[in-house]
């Protein structure tokens, strides 16, 4: 038996509030013509009490559904979550106890620490209060989620509208745009070369991504501030280069492309020709005295709601890069048009009544409409909320490379947009801890070296071994550190862009903790980037991995087996040559399985398109780097016989075995897929 009490519910928020059906002891929630939850409650003495309460803070509405056992006594509650194929399980809120992790998945993901779905396209949140009861979310389709609750009190939360209103990411509207979906993953001019670059450079740099980066994923080189001319003004000044570029834009693009790479342009949207302004008064925002507005890096303030502007200023720019074969487009100079050019000059959008955020959406709007949809275009820089639903990514903090903006936006990556932490320099100090965390997260990836480096250094096994980037969704839809994320409200009060914002990403973040979980059809597996070493502790259940179980763990940069654990893992001291450790945890069989592979930081899941056990065989089929060895790393149980070992034709294979780790090394020549066996007696 049920009793069951319903909230209020006004007429203004009913359209997204759930139906909380019930009969006899199933439980549904439906809303908008589709049921999202159906439920059984089991093992209660007595009757269950069911309230269904709703509230709206600051337009958001929250509903949530009580549900209590008889007696107090705990009791199950078993179900489905359907979605459209937009779903994905993930945590809803931080804990309160335990490490601070960042996680990204590849797939669906099977984490414990998992305590709701969000579904994208529809911007709703269904999730279970987590801690106790305890909460189990397995994926069984990309549209439905099993649900196991088990607890004396349930709660259930319904919460539409998660990232538009209740995160106030107020421009967000999933179902009129998609997310990038390949990676992103390049070169950038700016701090090899800053605006000293010529046409010289990029060809020599060109020549050698194609030979020693091109066949690991790189596929893009962007060039930066430089080639244009000076003083920056109308379309003419960006698409007819300075003398340092005698091929011209579109022979530089032509260049690029014939080294197997995608050609990227910065451009920004400031301007600074004084003459050519007064000139064309008329489609500048206008200071108190009726001439153009002029502020601080933003020059003379482009007038972006009047649509002669964009037709003479900024349309015809970037459609003449677009006809030259530009496919990735840095726009930059962003906030200083924002703040320094709409922000101070409200009093003119005031006065004419106009909106100055759509004024500032217009201008990069005309930029997307040009440059086209299947050309990757970059918001730059600092946080850009106006700009959501237009941009594919975001460069959100100041310049240099931070990962810590990764953990104060990791619930918008690839949710919202794809988020850039900027430029990757090889250097000693932070070559592998800065690809790591960039490759883990599935962010913006761009390199920024002289090309000698690229020639000699082995610095760039760093960047090797975490290309490609791999297409990730946060675990998360809360940010592990919201220090900065917190203050998006404040963007429309800022009249200077000089430095970072308290909105903007900062250098220094919470947490070194950065984990990818990787969901493949053959096993379930996580790679954790551990950056510094805060955390001399790794409990298996702040992971997300099941606790009484034995786990594999292989460290990736030093390629150590460091043993079979369970419950936790204390790592040993870091490698100062690398300053970072990649720990692959793996659930221990008791048949020989995959440890880990030399091709890339994910341990198996950038390269291999199939793996099986079966008739004591262990075969895989694996992408391999023509003339680079390729290494597999097998754990045999104590006792195992050696197999006999069977690769593809052009292939050759070595062993070497260490306690009960196996080394397989894997010679070919040219060929660029290897099928390999293990045949075990």
């Amino acid at each position: 038996m049920l009793f069951f009490a319903l909230g209020f519910v006004s007429a203004s928020r009913a359209q997204r509030t759930a139906e909380t059906i019930v009969k006899g002891n199933e439980v549904t929630l439906k809303a908008e013509g589709r049921i999202l939850f159906k439920g059984t409650l089991s093992g209660s003495p007595g009757p269950f009490r069911i309230q269904d309460r709703n509230e709206t803070i600051n337009g958001a509405l929250h509903q949530v559904i009580t549900i209590t056992g008889g007696d107090f006594h705990a009791f199950d509650l078993t179900g489905t979550i359907f979605t459209d194929a937009s779903g994905m399980a993930c945590e809803s809120e931080p804990k309160d106890k335990g490490l601070r992790l960042v996680r990204h998945v590849l797939g669906q993901s099977q984490s414990l620490r998992n305590n709701a779905v969000y579904e994208r396209n529809g911007d709703l949140l269904i999730s279970f209060d987590a801690g106790n009861p305890k909460v189990r979310i397995l994926p069984e389709s990309d549209s439905a989620f099993a649900v196991q609750v088990h607890g004396w009190e349930i709660v259930i939360r319904y919460r539409p509208d998660w990232y538009r209103l209740h995160r106030g990411i107020t421009n967000f509207r999933p179902r009129s745009y998609a997310t990038w979906k390949d990676p992103v993953q390049g070169w950038c001019s700016w701090f090899a070369y800053m605006d000293n670059v010529k046409e010289s450079d990029i060809r020599e740099v060109a020549d050698l991504l194609q030979e020693k980066l091109v066949p690991y994923g790189l596929d893009y080189l962007q060039i930066d501030d430089g080639y244009q001319q000076l003083p920056i003004g109308l379309p003419d000044t960006w698409l007819h280069p300075n003398p340092k570029f005698p091929s011209g834009m579109a022979g530089t693009a032509a260049y690029i492309r014939s080294k197997g790479l995608r050609p990227g342009i910065w451009t920004n949207v400031s301007f600074a020709d004084s003459a050519a302004a007064w000139k064309n008064k008329d489609l500048f925002v206008k200071d108190a005295k009726g001439g153009p507005a002029l502020g601080n890096w933003v020059g003379y303030v482009m007038d972006g709601s009047n649509p002669s502007t964009l037709e003479k200023l900024v349309r015809p720019v970037y459609k003449g890069f677009r006809n030259q074969g530009w496919n990735y487009f840095k726009l930059d100079a962003l906030r200083h048009l924002r703040y320094e050019g709409y922000n101070a000059y409200s009093p003119y959008f005031k006065a004419r009544g106009i909106d100055r955020e759509k004024a500032f959406r217009n201008v990069v709007q005309a930029v997307r409409d040009e440059v086209g949809k299947e050309n990757f275009l970059l918001a730059c820089w600092g946080i850009r909320p106006e700009l959501v639903g237009l941009v594919d990514g975001c460069r959100i903090g100041n310049d240099g490379y931070s990962y810590a903006g990764l953990a104060q936006f990791n619930s918008w990556n690839n949710i919202i947009w794809r988020i850039d932490p900027d430029h990757i320099e090889l250097t000693s100090q932070e070559a592998w801890r800065s690809c790591t965390a960039t490759s883990i997260t599935g962010s913006v990836y761009m390199l920024t070296d002289k090309a000698q480096l690229y020639r000699n250094s082995p610095l760039i096994e760093a960047a090797r071994r975490t290309l490609p980037v791999l297409t990730t969704r946060p675990g998360q839809v809360y940010d592990v550190d919201p220090s900065a994320s917190a203050h998006i409200a404040m963007v429309p009060t800022e009249l200077s862009g000089s430095g970072p914002r308290p909105f903007d990403a900062s250098s220094s973040t919470t947490t070194g903790l950065f984990a990818l979980e990787i969901s493949k059809s053959w096993e379930n597996w996580i790679v954790l980037g551990r950056l510094d070493e805060r955390d001399k502790i790794l409990p298996f259940a702040d992971l997300g991995l099941e606790t009484g179980k034995d786990y594999l763990v292989f460290e990736f940069w030093s390629k150590k087996f460091l043993g079979s654990f369970r419950d936790k893992l204390e790592p040993p001291a870091m490698d100062t040559s690398f300053r970072c450790q990649v720990l692959c945890f793996r659930k221990k069989l008791d048949h020989p399985q995959l440890l880990a592979t030399n091709r890339h930081i994910s341990c198996g899941a950038a390269e291999i398109s199939d793996l099986r056990w079966e008739r004591n065989t262990l075969s895989g089929i694996s992408g391999i780097i023509p003339g680079e060895d390729y290494v597999i790393y097998i754990h045999e149980p104590a006792g195992t016989s050696a197999p006999r070992i069977e690769t593809s034709e052009g292939s050759s294979a070595s062993f070497a075995k260490e306690g009960d780790i196996r080394t397989v090394t894997i010679h070919s020549a040219g060929n660029k897929t290897c099928t390999w066996k293990l045949i075990y007696p």
